[in-house]
């Protein structure tokens, strides 16, 4: 009887430095505990101011923290904490402090909430901004999410209120998408989105504030943008759909969307009634016969 041979192979172990350092980032500081959980705020080269305002770089909206409680800043390489006369004072590695140099790891007390700083040369520091991304962006688009979304408009709606500057918000619909979905099936539906989110991305500018809210509903917030220009810019974003192929079923087809647009005035000086009169111009932009863009009065 004839013996089976047994064959073994040998992998050899691959010879490494260790990983690749990661390029430069920026500092950052990340809440660890509390109310924000997960929230960050980048730190380049102008000052953060983190509080309880709307209008802080880092909203923290909880009683404990002061509307405006503490500033961090750079200096060269050299990141620095002030309290900014907070009832509760800002406490670094639980001392409290008026100014104090920071260093990569630092828990910031804020109240009954706890960041951490992770310096611009952390190894923490790609693996915290991969963890803001996928807190902050929606999964299928990658626009920001409506959570993110709703955080960022009351900021920028604080910030407008306060300076007397104009902001808009557009609300845009995909016109009878559930045919999409229910003749080619939801894989196709999703492409729909992701190609509209790209269109989306190329129109808006640094500063707006582009997210999906719904299934397939997004939303654009439009700071220092009078309402003339907030139309022209949803014309030209809803001429640029109208004229884009969507491949459905092998085949390029037409899909359109209908938008709605509201300022910021008395009455809608807030994100819901602002969102309620957006949504207003959405539904009678669909009942005028949808493709087209509506603006509340």
């Amino acid at each position: 009887m004839r013996q089976t041979e047994k064959i073994c192979t040998t992998q050899r172990t691959l010879l490494s430095d260790g990983p690749a350092r990661p390029a430069p980032r920026s500092a950052c500081v990340v809440v660890i505990h509390g109310e924000g959980l997960g929230r960050r705020a980048d730190l380049g080269e102008a000052p953060v101011v983190i509080g309880r305002s709307p209008e802080s770089d880092l909203h923290i909206p909880h009683n404990s923290v002061s509307r405006w409680h503490c500033r961090i800043w750079r200096d060269g390489d050299t990141y620095y904490i002030a309290d900014m006369g907070a009832t509760n004072r800002t406490r670094v590695n639980d001392k409290a402090v008026t100014q104090v140099e920071l260093a990569d790891g630092d828990h910031i007390t804020l109240g009954e909430c706890i960041l951490k700083f992770i310096s611009h040369s952390s190894v923490e520091a790609r693996y915290h901004q991969e963890v803001y991304q996928l807190a902050t962006r929606d999964a299928l688009t990658e626009l920001y999410n409506r959570r993110h979304f709703v955080e960022s408009v009351d900021r920028e709606i604080a910030r407008a209120t306060r300076h007397g500057r104009p902001l808009v918000m557009c609300i845009i619909d995909v016109d009878l998408f559930k045919p999409v979905n229910d003749q080619y099936g939801h894989i196709a539906g999703d492409g729909v989105l992701r190609q509209l989110a790209g269109i989306v991305r190329g129109f808006v500018r640094g500063e707006d504030i582009a997210a999906r809210i719904g299934g397939e509903e997004f939303a654009v917030m439009l700071p220092e943008t009078d309402i003339e220009s907030a139309r022209s810019f949803a014309e030209r974003l809803r001429e640029a759909v109208a004229e884009t192929p969507f491949v459905l079923g092998g085949q390029p087809q037409r899909l359109t969307i209908s938008i709605g647009i509201a300022s910021l005035a008395p009455g809608r000086d807030e994100r819901s009634p602002l969102m309620q009169a957006a949504d207003a111009a959405l539904y009678r932009a669909k009942d005028l016969g949808r493709n087209r863009v509506c603006v509340e009065p």
